[in-house]
């Protein structure tokens, strides 16, 4: 299982997303531009030490990220979407893509993937923290494919 984020904006969640692949072992997809330097050391403090054990590969946009997908489902999680994360079925070679922080994807990029899901939270309130999210759709897709580490 992959996580793939679509241009982040802020090197903390990233440092919090490769913190969390690691830990799960889940690879990391950058999807660039991002709006951080890759060597910003907030990357690094957030990942801690565990930057050395997780898979991240850079891609210099979208499209060259759809190159490496292959057959695997681009699974999007989105406050766009009405069905529940917790109710869609995951594949054990599914790509849970997010979006930037700010503005999440472009129309094109919602389009271009298989399914849109989203984690269920109160309406008064706007959106979840990207680690937060990656963490909670990630322990949910290991959880039903009986893939959780350890």
């Amino acid at each position: 299982m992959r996580i793939a984020l679509f241009e982040p904006e802020i090197a903390g969640n990233v440092g919090a997303v490769l913190r969390l692949g690691a830990c799960m072992g889940a690879a990391v997809d950058l999807i660039e531009p991002m709006g951080f330097a890759w060597d910003d050391r907030r990357v690094r403090r957030t990942a801690m030490d565990y930057i050395d054990h997780v898979s991240i590969t850079r891609h210099a946009g979208f499209a060259a990220f759809r190159e490496t997908v292959g057959a695997a489902r681009l699974v999007l999680f989105t406050t766009k979407s009405s069905e529940s994360a917790y109710a869609f079925p995951f594949r054990p070679d599914d790509i849970l893509i997010f979006g930037k922080e700010s503005a999440g994807v472009p129309a094109e990029v919602s389009d271009a993937c298989d399914a849109r899901v989203r984690l269920p939270m109160r309406p008064e309130v706007r959106s979840m923290n990207l680690a937060t999210s990656a963490a909670l759709a990630l322990g949910e897709a290991l959880r039903q494919t009986g893939t959780l580490p350890g």
